[in-house]
């Protein structure tokens, strides 16, 4: 198969395996990614191949929906793109990628970059800010029953990979402890010119949400 092919199996095999994904993490947020990473690789020039199965695959089994399980991500994709005929270099970069891109596995020690992964980590994070990178948060936070907000549990943004994962703090504490903290991650002159709106956004959108907290008439 050719590109566009195993792109167009690709998007077929990531739709029937999240149906029923929780909203956040559902076939609307990989179509999102790859959007954003087709954008910022037309000034990048990284590898079409490469960059399209990394975006369209990289949610496929998150760990957090899995027990904690990181490996089962980059299994499922491998085993996918193996049975799709993508030729085994490409692969194993796009599995590396699955494995060293989300903002946890930053917290820990990396092993892996590319111009690819950079490419896909921004597109990603990218999604994780602004107004959609909000409702995306409180969704999972709903998900997982947390509380919106409490005064009494202050935000903890130098966690640990381990902690980070076993965290339960409320909603609003995921913005000092990730989200807020995005912008000057970002790899890519694009990622980081978006970036810079929805960071804004989101620092607007938290001075009125303590506004409506604390005044009451």
């Amino acid at each position: 198969m050719d590109t566009e092919q195993i792109t167009a199996e690709t998007i077929r095999f990531v739709k029937a395996q999240l149906a029923g994904a929780e909203a956040g993490h559902d076939w609307f947020h990989i179509e999102r990614v790859y959007r954003n990473a087709m954008a910022i690789n037309k000034i990048e020039k990284g590898d079409i191949l490469t960059i399209s199965l990394a975006a369209l695959l990289h949610d496929i089994a998150d760990s957090k929906f899995h027990d904690g399980d990181e490996e089962l991500g980059p299994s499922i994709a491998a085993g996918f793109m193996e049975g799709a005929g993508v030729n085994e270099a490409t692969a194993a970069h796009v599995v590396q990628i699955i494995r060293n891109m989300s903002y946890k596995a930053s917290l820990g020690q990396l092993t892996f970059s590319s111009r690819e992964m950079d490419v896909v980590q921004d597109a990603d994070r990218l999604d994780a800010i602004g107004a959609i990178g909000i409702a995306r948060a409180f969704t999972y936070g709903g998900y997982k029953n947390r509380v919106l907000y409490d005064p009494s549990v202050p935000p903890k943004p130098d966690m640990s990979k381990e902690a980070y994962k076993a965290a339960t703090n409320p909603t609003l504490n995921h913005f000092y402890e990730k989200l807020l903290l995005l912008k000057d991650l970002m790899k890519t002159a694009t990622g980081r010119e978006i970036a810079e709106e929805r960071h804004a956004f989101m620092e607007q959108y938290l001075e009125q949400f303590y506004a409506e907290w604390n005044t009451f008439r």
